[in-house]
């Protein structure tokens, strides 16, 4: 199995008053809630007696920026203090770098935060990071049609859930968890019309998959969009990627589905049609966009595969 746990570095993870742990705050993340949990962060990180430099950042961009540069720095224990998203952008500046990185989840999904086993109260969750070991996880990396490489961290998707996107980060922001997915989706529903997806698995002898959907997803997590759980089977460290098919419901279908996601976040296995690979290829019958963690990342088509072992994360001790 790909990517087993690590040993555990030298207390503190090895920083030093030369090269302090840099913490990337995302202050839009959670609705903008972030900032109500810096003081508890600031303290956490003074009783694990880890010397700590606060950055606000502006945008994602900004975030890789400044990672980048604290890592061409010399800084090698990195946090990103926000959702999927931030970490993201933090993945994606440290990958290829021996640089040690930490989730505190402040956004609205956290599924990664999930699917690392970190706990969903927030001061318990800060503490299991920075009590934790280093852990290798996947990503996933995704080409989309416009020739743009990107590392992704837990789900993706064309169809329904890429175009909630908009509504998630605009109108249904302040919404909790998954609330604001469900009802970003609800929103999107009301314009959607079923799209055909094309699923090819190159280097494999799988074989195709094509239907029309309400959306297909890639994952690296068992759920995205705060706990909908459509790869239930997915690990962080397993060298897979999941495909994810699910089929076109009507209004009315989704709506009798509501209660269910709503409490559990498991839809039917009459409704998806599930496969792992190493690497999918989406190709879509109309022009659509890919996203990753609820980031636009580019145009369909869209070539995703998995990177074994992309990152160090920590991670709670395993029992």
């Amino acid at each position: 199995m790909v990517g087993q746990h690590a040993c555990q570095v030298t207390e503190p993870f090895a920083t030093s008053q030369e090269f302090p742990a840099v913490v990337f705050v995302n202050p839009l993340a959670g609705g903008g809630r972030t900032g109500s949990y810096l003081l508890r962060v600031h303290q956490a990180f003074e009783a694990h007696k880890i010397p700590t430099e606060f950055v606000v950042t502006e945008s994602l961009e900004d975030l890789e920026t400044r990672a980048r540069l604290a890592i061409d720095g010399g800084h090698r224990l990195l946090f990103a203090m926000g959702g999927d998203g931030t970490f993201q952008g933090l993945a994606n500046a440290a990958y290829g770098s021996d640089a040690l990185l930490g989730l505190l989840p402040t956004g609205g999904g956290n599924d990664f935060a999930a699917a690392l086993g970190l706990p969903k109260d927030f001061a318990a969750a800060v503490h299991a990071v920075l009590s934790g070991q280093p852990r290798r996880v996947d990503l996933l990396r995704a080409r989309t049609g416009d020739g743009r490489d990107r590392l992704y961290v837990g789900g993706g998707g064309v169809g329904l859930d890429a175009e909630a996107v908009a509504h998630a980060a605009g109108k249904y922001r302040r919404l909790p968890g998954r609330l604001r997915y469900i009802a970003a989706a609800l929103q999107a529903l009301r314009k959607f019309t079923a799209l055909r997806v094309r699923a090819e698995f190159p280097g494999s002898e799988l074989p195709l998959m094509e239907a029309k959907v309400l959306l297909a997803g890639v994952l690296n997590t068992p759920s995205y969009g705060a706990g909908l759980r459509l790869a239930p089977g997915a690990r962080l460290d397993d060298g897979w990627l999941d495909t994810v098919f699910v089929k076109d419901l009507n209004a009315l279908e989704v709506l009798a589905l509501l209660p269910r996601l709503w409490w559990s976040g498991d839809l039917p296995h009459s409704c998806m049609t599930r496969t792992r690979a190493r690497r999918v290829r989406l190709m879509t019958d109309r022009p659509c966009f890919f996203h990753g963690d609820g980031e636009i990342l580019g145009p369909a088509p869209v070539e995703i595969e998995v990177m074994p072992g992309a990152v160090r994360v920590l991670a709670p001790v395993a029992r």
